[in-house]
């Protein structure tokens, strides 16, 4: 009598490479040769500064993967931008049930030490995050007590300038709109609080 087979994971390995567009084509050419020596089968790259609000590679990558993968890049600034930028990738990919491993750190969290740096990692990405909104109460705080907090201006009011000076060149309402990105609204609320630079159309 036969046993049906045991479901068994992919266990593919797949590298990511990134290049930013002031890297020399070979810092590609050696991501991509590290990669493929360290048996990746199939390999993300794209070209893009690391403060590229999306990287669409990156993104494919971490969609493609499945449990059981490992995703192996060269070096963590390739990957990641920040260390919160790290833990919310790695946090992704262990949701997937997916390693990371990364060259130049010999970092892999299929180990205990792997997984030991990483949350680490994660502990100081946390505490700068503190640090970064206690200072900002203090800065909040101190402004109020000198009278110089007015809050945060909204979006559409640190426009008005710009409104006002496209209204003084002709501009509709609906031009202003589409050039500045706001709503109509915004557009004739900041000209009727400057009744003497006319009523917008």
């Amino acid at each position: 009598m036969t046993t049906p087979a045991a479901t068994t994971t992919r266990g593919v390995l797949i590298g990511y490479a990134r290049t930013s567009t002031a890297d020399q084509k070979a810092g590609l050419e050696a991501q991509l040769r590290d990669l493929e020596t360290a048996g990746c089968t199939k390999i993300f790259r794209e070209e893009l500064s690391s403060v590229a609000s999306t990287r669409p590679q990156l993104e494919a990558a971490l969609e493609w993967v499945r449990e059981g993968d490992i995703m192996v890049v060269t070096k963590l600034d390739r990957l990641a931008r920040s260390v919160a930028d790290l833990v919310a990738i790695t946090e992704t990919l262990r949701v997937k049930g997916v390693e990371l491993r990364i060259l130049s750190m010999n970092l892999d969290t299929a180990t205990p030490t792997g997984k030991l740096m990483l949350n680490l990692l994660g502990s100081i990405a946390e505490f700068e995050r503190e640090l970064m909104l206690e200072r900002q109460r203090e800065g909040i705080a101190k402004a109020k007590a000198d009278g110089k907090y007015q809050g945060r201006q909204p979006t559409a009011r640190r426009k008005a300038a710009e409104v006002l000076r496209l209204r003084a060149e002709g501009r509709s309402a609906n031009d202003i709109k589409h050039a500045l990105g706001i709503s109509r609204a915004s557009v004739f609320r900041i000209l009727a609080e400057h009744p003497d630079r006319g009523v917008a159309s």
